[in-house]
């Protein structure tokens, strides 16, 4: 008696350090949470205009009481909860049995009523841990008070998932499984039906008579609901509920020759702005759910665990009168579906395959997503490649990888000189092959920072990732001090020699991202679609809060945005800022920047741009993956100025063609020599000859440290053969020795009279030969 006591007080002591920050719910949201109160939940543009109302996956329809075959009560009653009409909530049997189930690891923790199986299923989740069983008690009691037998019972039958129908589409309630599977209403069903009915929830796809496709199982697959039927029926005479006779009959009745035929499903009007929204309000919703319940991040992770708050978290917003509001602006949406609707074929090429796209509008300031193209058409090809597709990065991913990261360092500034003479990889399967530019296996001189990154050359950025990384000190600090702070995936592939090439896949949005934190000061703004979540009320449930962070300083930031107004400007790898004044000079004169990308055999083609106020993002390519043609770059170029026009047309103000990028006031601005990228002026002596060096000077935009002192080695990668080659060019030309005139002997000068007299004659025999041929033509 003494140890019973002392464990059972031990019991009651450790349940309610379980639940004592447990907060127990009022009957009204009680009762919406356990969906009693069912209500229409829509989402919107920014504006609060509908986009659409949110079709719930799981088909359900609610009935009252009375409305419900007293067959199916007493099936379930029988099958789930024998003692449902005699206890509050629990059954302290079980209870028990399942506190020494949690402790010794031995026997089972079943035996939840029907009260606990209501809460844990609308409320709580099916994760194992006595924590969340002891809330599952807790609130179970609460329900028990809360409402009587007759309206917990209703409201289990109406939300329990109840398999498939003859559409194949998921089904909650018996209502709509008697429909969607006998044809008749739940106030209509026979007592085999009853049974059949009330032993789906147990397992209701495998119990199920349909597939996901709405046909009738495979008669072995079949067998496993028909069979659960007799168990229910048998529980039910157990139980006296039936008599024998009825029982019998009812074991004998050809059930399956009930199930209705299958029925094609009508298709709904879905897009990407339904689901891409849908899917991020309910990660949201999930998330805040495991807080809630307060899961660990270690416990929310696991993909079972996660899929069962997605789940509840589909079934909250479809149901609870929630109204989600999202970034998108209507005006500039529908302008960019119009866009890639009327130019996406610009994207094209000769060999027939379409070519897919992805774009994504952000607002710097803020990281709001304003617009977004998923792809070509959703009723083909429903692949979202604005946020869904992951391609390789190609060279667009530079700027945030290479560039920025070097100038924050203080290694580089604007002008320094980075050696794009021919060179191989190192390490690796590909040691000792050439690394490859674009268009060639290395310029043979030293380029600067600027003329690099317009070029788009791979051998400067290799040299520069590599001079980076030494610095740092470890081959993952760029990404843990830059891309990790941004979102980028992490992946060892950021540590390869060919990182900078762009080798790393990520997705439209990622990208995108990068650049917005460049074109706002260096500070990250994660991209996101949800504004906020308000429940049937009006009562906020989630509101999107800014993060700022500051991934580079401000004079990176703003020293990389002026190398990306070269890459427009100059236009070497992109003509797009001409074809936008082509069709409207107001756009074309906006300050952009931006990068391109072309991943190997024109695979992916990318083109990123940035005004003051937003980034413009856009990917293409073939959906299988397979190679197209060089001229890629050239369509995006063409198809991107479009898509900005129509945006523009549709909304100027939110391009921002009167906003200028500027300078840090933090920026170091450099006089260097223009030859070498460092400090100007001084000797140098190279293969024993010493000279001045150029005098010529320019300006070198530097974030800290400034240029380095004249040496032979002046810039980043090369060897010193390299540098030798490279001073050639500058060292001066020794004068030719002064020679003495040598005296003509008097032989020398006949033999030149005569050579000379010989010459003569000769001219004027070529003049008369010349005048004879006159003659002819003119006869």
């Amino acid at each position: 008696m003494i140890g019973g006591a002392l464990g059972a007080g031990i019991g009651i002591g450790y349940f309610t350090y379980l639940v004592e920050d447990t907060k127990l719910p009022e009957k009204k949201q009680l009762q919406r949470d356990l969906g009693e109160m069912t209500q229409t939940s829509q989402l919107t543009y920014n504006d609060n205009s509908q986009i659409a109302t949110i079709r719930s996956d799981l088909l359900r329809t609610n009935v009252s009481f009375d409305e419900i075959s007293p067959l199916i009560t007493t099936a379930i009653i029988a099958t789930e909860d024998e003692h449902f009409y005699e206890h509050n909530g629990i059954v302290p049997k079980a209870v028990i049995r399942a506190l020494a189930s949690e402790v010794t690891g031995f026997g089972s923790s079943g035996g939840s009523t029907l009260t606990q199986q209501l809460v844990k299923q609308q409320i709580l989740s099916n994760e194992t841990t006595f924590s969340r069983k002891a809330n599952e008690i807790l609130l179970a009691t609460e329900v028990e008070t809360s409402f009587t037998k007759e309206e917990i019972i209703t409201m289990y039958l109406n939300v329990s998932p109840f398999g498939r129908n003859n559409r194949g589409q998921n089904i909650a309630g018996v209502q709509e499984a008697a429909l969607g599977i006998f044809g008749v209403n739940a106030s209509e069903v026979n007592l085999p039906q009853a049974a059949f009915i009330a032993g789906l929830p147990q397992s209701p796809i495998v119990y199920s008579p349909y597939s996901n496709t709405g046909e009738i199982k495979e008669a072995e697959y079949l067998a496993y609901g028909l069979e659960r039927k007799d168990f229910v029926l048998f529980s039910m005479y157990r139980n006296h509920d039936i008599t024998k006779e009825e029982y019998e009959e009812a074991l004998a009745y050809d059930l399956a020759a009930d199930f209705i035929e299958p029925q094609a499903i009508e298709q709904e009007d879905q897009n990407f702005l339904y689901y891409a929204i849908m899917g991020e309000a309910a990660s949201i919703v999930a998330q805040k759910l495991a807080e809630d319940n307060k899961l660990s991040e270690e416990e929310f992770a696991k993909e079972d665990v996660q899929a069962q708050y997605l789940e509840r978290a589909n079934q909250l917003l479809a149901n609870g009168g929630y109204t989600v509001q999202s970034t998108i602006d209507k005006t500039i949406y529908n302008a960019m579906q119009n866009a890639v609707a009327n130019y996406g074929s610009y994207l094209d090429n000769w060999a027939g395959a379409t070519i897919e796209v992805g774009n994504v509008l952000m607002e710097n300031k803020t990281g709001r997503i304003l617009g977004f193209i998923g792809g070509r058409d959703y009723d083909k090809n429903s692949y979202n490649h604005a946020f869904s597709s992951k391609r390789q990065a190609g060279s667009a991913i530079k700027p945030v990888l290479v560039y920025a990261p070097a100038i924050d360092q203080g290694l580089v500034g604007s002008e320094t000189r980075v050696s794009d003479f021919p060179t191989t990889w190192q390490n690796g399967e590909d040691a000792g092959t050439p690394i490859l530019n674009a268009t060639n296996a290395g310029s043979k001189t030293f380029e600067t920072v600027r003329e690099a990154i317009v070029r788009s050359d791979n051998i400067p950025a290799h040299h520069l990732y590599q001079h980076t990384l030494e610095n740092m000190g470890t081959p993952d600090a760029v990404y843990q001090q830059y891309l990790k702070k941004m979102n980028f995936p992490e992946t060892p592939v950021w540590q390869y020699a060919a990182a900078p090439l762009g080798v790393t896949e990520i997705t439209t949005l990622e990208q995108t991202n990068g650049f917005q934190t460049l074109a706002n000061g260096g500070v990250y703004e994660e991209g996101y679609l949800i504004e906020s979540i308000t429940d049937s009320e009006g009562n906020v449930y989630y509101q999107h809060e800014a993060a700022p962070v500051q991934v580079f300083s401000k004079a990176a930031a703003s020293i990389t945005i002026d190398l990306l107004r070269s890459v427009i400007t100059d236009a070497f790898t992109t003509d797009v800022k001409y074809q936008m004044s082509n069709l409207d000079w107001n756009l074309g004169n906006a300050d952009w920047v931006g990068k391109t990308g072309t991943t190997d055999e024109n695979v992916d083609s990318w083109l990123v741009l940035s005004t003051p106020e937003i980034t413009l993002s856009s990917w293409s390519g073939r959906e299988d993956s397979k190679p197209s043609d060089s001229y890629g770059g050239a369509r995006t170029a063409n198809y991107m100025a479009h898509l900005a026009n129509a945006i523009y047309q549709a909304k100027p103000e939110v391009i921002g063609t009167n906003k200028k990028f500027n300078l840090d006031s933090s920026v170091i601005k450099a006089n260097v020599a223009t030859f070498t990228g460092v400090k100007p002026g001084g000797t140098m002596t190279v293969n024993n000859t010493t000279f001045n060096t150029p005098t010529e000077t320019t300006t070198s935009y530097w974030a800290k440290n400034g240029p380095a002192d004249l040496s032979f080695r002046f810039g980043i990668g090369g060897t010193d053969a390299n540098y030798a080659d490279y001073w050639k060019k500058v060292i001066p030309k020794p004068k030719p020795k002064p020679t003495t005139p040598k005296k003509e002997t008097e032989d020398e000068k006949k033999t030149d009279e005569k050579e000379e007299d010989k010459k003569e004659e000769k001219e004027a025999d070529d003049e008369k030969k010349d005048d004879t041929e006159t003659e002819k033509e003119n006869d």
